[in-house]
């Protein structure tokens, strides 16, 4: 399985295809291991590629998740670009990922040729962490937890108990993931979520206001899905994600 080095940590990657670079960016206590179906799909025409940030997944653990963890996940995603000597990339995030991948738009905006941003938000409200993450993660279900062992391995607790801190964290902080930065984002960009998304708590009019920001969005709401679009309507997402990246 391919790594690559990233200030003196290792990063695992998944790689599928030929073409032009696109990175399929892993949600909040996922890892490029749930991705085979985006890399077989994206991989018919892309060099698709899906990392394990650090912290998560067969890269290297972090005794801390620091503030800026979106952030340096945009980092590490153009390292690993440099190490694949790709100079320009598309970017499809789900979830977190998608945060992942709004980041690389502010932070790297000469680097990306578009991104599909699926089922986020910029800003969560502490009710949503609350609710959503704090109480939801407690569960521990069946589900959940072989979910989180087969993404991250046997020590697949202390992971989401990072990211859970982290979350919580930045709520209490306002909540805002991209520092009220969103409007600095200049690429193509394709928003898609499922208006039946308990997950995002009215995220319908939340997308649509952060597409009202981005001056080259494109916003798809479905009727029907849950958390996230890309897995719950994994064929209705694909044609959405390829109807979008044909007419660039």
């Amino acid at each position: 399985m391919p790594y690559f080095t990233f200030q003196q940590h290792r990063i695992h990657y998944r790689e599928q295809g030929h073409g032009e670079l696109l990175f399929v960016l892993p949600g909040n206590t996922a890892s490029s291991a749930c991705h085979a179906g985006e890399l077989e799909h994206f991989g018919q025409r892309y060099q698709a590629v899906a990392l394990d940030y650090l912290g998560t997944g067969q890269s290297d653990r972090l005794d801390d998740w620091p503030a800026s963890w979106w952030q340096d996940g945009a980092h590490q995603v153009v390292a690993l670009a440099d190490h694949l000597g790709a100079e320009r990339f598309h970017a499809v995030g789900t979830s977190g990922g998608a945060i992942v991948a709004l980041w690389l738009a502010i932070l790297y905006p000469q680097r990306l040729v578009s991104v599909v941003a699926d089922s986020t938000l910029s800003i969560f409200p502490p009710e949503l962490v609350q609710r959503n993450v704090v109480i939801d993660r407690a569960r521990r279900t069946e589900g959940q937890v072989g979910f989180w062992a087969f993404a991250h391995g046997e020590d697949w607790e202390q992971v989401i108990e990072a990211d859970t801190a982290l979350i919580c964290a930045l709520a209490e902080r306002g909540g805002d993931w991209l520092e009220g930065r969103l409007a600095e984002v200049t690429c193509p960009m394709l928003i898609t979520a499922s208006s039946q998304d308990d997950a995002l708590l009215g995220g319908a009019e939340d997308n649509l206001a952060m597409a009202q920001q981005i001056s080259q969005a494109r916003l798809y709401l479905h009727h029907t899905g849950g958390h996230p679009l890309m897995w719950s309507q994994p064929d209705l997402f694909r044609a959405q994600a390829d109807l979008f990246l044909s007419q660039l």
